[in-house]
């Protein structure tokens, strides 16, 4: 599932035709960079694949002024159903991808053990400090977001949530797990 094809396609077919230009410019107006995986510099190439497989097609050049000339794209019927799909796909597939954190905790260096805590507790400030930066943002582009995306952007504000309350819980649980690891390092010949 890709979200900048979502992007795309969504945008083409809510909005009618437009070049690149102005589909980084929604997206930068939007701000998805603040509550999606896209890239806006992915833009350009995701319409390129798009064009190329039928999804969209250009359907006149523009000049304004100097500025050079611009593709003018719209989605096509095979896009309409592309975007159907995907758009059913994202709201029904769960991604919740594991962490590498987790294999790091079950597979601990030993010659660490003393820097963990360290470790964890940067850890829960960075993601401490995320949360606080993320609360910020969403305050300051509110004006710019509708009720969807206000929502769908909260979302990433109860997963920041929730790594804090994991992290709480590590730390809760390193003077166990480190007792266990020295324990069986002792017992490991």
């Amino acid at each position: 599932m890709s979200s900048i094809r979502l992007f795309v396609l969504g945008s083409l077919a809510e909005r009618g035709p437009m070049h690149g230009h102005a589909l980084v410019a929604l997206a930068e107006e939007e701000h998805v960079t603040e509550w999606t995986d896209i890239s806006v510099g992915g833009l350009y190439g995701a319409i390129r694949r798009l064009d190329r497989e039928g999804l969209i097609a250009a359907v006149r050049v523009e000049r304004v002024g100097n500025y050079p000339e611009r593709q003018v794209y719209a989605i096509t019927d095979s896009g309409r159903e592309a975007l159907r799909s995907i758009q059913a796909e994202t709201l029904e597939t769960l991604d919740l991808r594991h962490d590498p954190v987790d294999l790091g905790i079950a597979r601990l260096d030993p010659e660490a053990l003393d820097r963990l805590e360290a470790v964890v507790r940067s850890r829960h400030a960075r993601l401490t400090a995320s949360l606080a930066e993320l609360d910020a943002r969403r305050a300051r582009i509110r004006q710019y977001l509708t009720e969807a995306e206000w929502v769908a952007m909260a979302h990433g504000t109860h997963r920041l949530r929730g790594e804090i309350a994991w992290h709480d819980e590590l730390l809760a649980a390193l003077p166990d797990i480190i007792r266990d690891e020295r324990a069986r390092r002792e017992e490991t010949p």
